[in-house]
């Protein structure tokens, strides 16, 4: 039997690793391994930052009671649960990597009730959702456009399951405009949080390095506002948060 590839990301593979054949083998492999300490990380190397941006996704998804959620790439489920926080009426969480799902799983049987029964994760790809057309009141995806191999095939999928006028909110990082914060986030980012998380999550996979190159070498906010669009989307826009290192993007289904 032969043996299995070398997914981990090298100096050749990011040079540009959104141009890699393989990609989203890589990127599978890459949250399975990092799964069990993925959201200590998140939280310490975001400075705690990474719920507030959740929350920010969740005001402009602008849930009510009754609606009916998709969370795409949802990871653990941080912002699964903070849209069952929210009265809908179902959330389904999915996500291409079943590690991520697990501990997903096991955080939302701790969640306190009527929240807990009102989601349901599944692993699904986000470029080929098994979801019927207009099936959802609003679509999220947080930090995982940028992971998928096709972005703008990603964002037509999440418009097809869009109801008429239900909204598509997608976070995702940016690199800062100010030359200061640019350059603190280049070396925050790109030097220092590789290191400290790799050594936390014990990971030889380099997925803390794919993540700072996989942001430096994704579409500007103009571009992911443009696919939006391209998607049919109307009334786009997008929000800078934490001087420009992540960026809210929302747009509405026609009607």
């Amino acid at each position: 039997m032969p043996a299995p590839a070398d997914t981990s990301w090298d100096r050749a593979t990011l040079s540009d690793p959104h141009a890699q054949a393989d990609k989203a083998q890589r990127v599978r492999d890459m949250f399975g391994a990092i799964a069990p300490r993925y959201d200590l990380n998140n939280r310490l190397h975001s400075l705690g930052r990474d719920q507030a941006w959740r929350r920010a996704a969740v005001r402009a998804a602008a849930i009510a009671p009754g609606d009916r959620v998709l969370d795409v790439a949802c990871g653990t489920g941080d912002l699964t649960a903070a849209i069952a926080r929210r009265e809908p009426a179902e959330v389904i969480g999915v996500d291409f990597t079943q590690e991520m799902l697990d501990h997903a799983e096991a955080k939302r049987v701790r969640l306190p009730e009527p929240a807990a029964s009102r989601i349901r994760y599944q692993r699904a790809d986000a470029m080929d959702l098994p979801f019927q057309d207009a099936s959802f009141d609003a679509v999220t995806i947080a930090f995982g456009l940028r992971n998928v191999a096709d972005p703008s095939r990603a964002i037509v999928e999440c418009v097809r399951v869009l109801r008429p006028a239900g909204r598509l909110v997608i976070l995702e990082f940016t690199t800062p405009r100010f030359p200061p914060v640019r350059w603190a986030n280049a070396l925050y980012s790109g030097w220092i949080m590789p290191r400290t998380a790799s050594l936390i999550a014990r990971d030889r996979s380099g997925a803390y390095r794919y993540l700072p190159r996989s942001v430096s070498t994704f579409l500007t906010t103009e571009q992911v506002r443009q696919a939006m669009r391209d998607a049919g989307l109307e009334q786009v826009g997008s929000r800078s948060l934490t001087l420009g290192i992540c960026a809210c993007y929302r747009g509405v289904a026609q009607n």
